[in-house]
């Protein structure tokens, strides 16, 4: 890369997938924010959600901000197939492997031990994709993760969810630029298809019925999908798109041999204090599979389900521009770093 890198990147090397596949060179990029305590008791893991880089979501951070730099150390760790991380945009002509969120947490949790010195983290935080993340963590390494934080996220991809992310698929790779199975330039058409199939799924019924857009600033409702979701997505290489699809579909934490694919035995593994917070108006992370899994998370030190009372679908989650739901997510984190 050329230029001044804002991030770090921590080299794993080969590794061994767990479908089986050796990945050489695999390579992790991350960005820390605050001071690491000398105890190393104040750590904080945010990981990123789909297509996300973490200058996308470190808005989060500050010192008025949900996540406290002042007080905690931050580690956002970038999503293989983000374009920062080990992506098929940056591994060369190869076929890119089958990724899942246990690889993914394998090598955050090398970066964490070999890097840091880091065994427990106070708090374990993420949206989306990220909080399928966090519920990995929380289930995989539960004598390290005191905390947990799940906002608009799940323990795997409901089947809905996953119909959702066919059509997402569908329009991005009906464009002609996809032959035998990849993206050999970008496909213009297919990156707004997408954006324009997204745009039903994230936001909710009232969000379009109130024109909620209106309080961001756009004039009309065709004025909001042009500019909001027409080229939501082309900021991306469309493969790297396509490969965090896959990690998405895949998920589920009871998906290795620790669990055997037992959901049930999984959320039983989880110790932590853990806060699933579902967007209430949320289409495919739906509400109802958190209330499934709150009944599961029998070992957990304490299991709270509070839904963002919110019109935002699921980024209401994700609350740029949107003042109630940051309050919102603000005070609930505080709340679950105090016990």
């Amino acid at each position: 890369m050329t230029g001044q890198r804002d991030y770090e990147v921590f080299e794993a090397g080969e590794v061994t997938l767990q479908s089986g596949a050796a990945f050489p060179a695999m390579k992790l990029a991350y960005q820390t924010y605050g001071t690491l305590s000398p105890a190393k008791d104040n750590v904080i893991l945010y990981p990123t959600s789909f297509s996300a880089q973490h200058f996308d979501t470190e808005w989060l951070i500050g010192p008025e901000g949900v996540l406290d730099p002042t007080r905690y150390f931050i580690i956002i760790p970038n999503l293989f197939g983000n374009g920062l991380s080990s992506s098929p945009s940056n591994s060369g002509d190869a076929p890119f492997p089958e990724l899942s969120y246990h690889d993914a947490i394998a090598i955050q949790h090398r970066l964490l031990v070999e890097r840091f010195g880091i065994t427990k983290l106070a708090l374990v935080y993420g949206w989306s994709m990220g909080g399928m993340q966090a519920y990995h963590w929380a289930a995989l390494h539960p004598d390290m993760v005191e905390r947990v934080a799940v906002v608009c996220g799940s323990a795997r991809c409901a089947p809905y969810n996953y119909v959702f992310l066919e059509s997402v698929k569908a329009a991005l790779s009906g464009d002609p630029a996809f032959r035998d199975g990849r993206f050999v330039e970008r496909p213009t058409a297919g990156y707004r298809a997408m954006g324009r199939v997204y745009a039903g799924w994230a936001m909710s019924h009232g969000f379009y019925r109130d024109e909620l857009w209106r309080e961001a600033g756009f004039t009309s409702l065709e004025d909001y999908l042009a500019r909001a979701w027409d080229g939501a997505f082309a900021r991306r290489d469309a493969n790297d798109l396509l490969a965090q699809v896959g990690i998405w579909q895949r998920g589920d934490i009871s998906r290795c041999k620790a669990f055997g694919d037992d959901l049930d035995r999984a959320l039983a593994a989880i110790k932590a204090h853990i806060l699933l917070m579902p967007g209430a108006t949320d289409r495919y992370f739906d509400v109802r599979d958190n209330e499934d899994e709150l009944g599961k998370l029998t070992n957990a030190k304490s299991a709270a389900l509070h839904p963002i009372p919110s019109l935002h679908g699921h980024r209401a989650g994700n609350p740029v521009n949107n003042p109630p739901d940051h309050a919102f997510l603000k005070a609930e984190v505080a709340a679950l770093l105090g016990k």
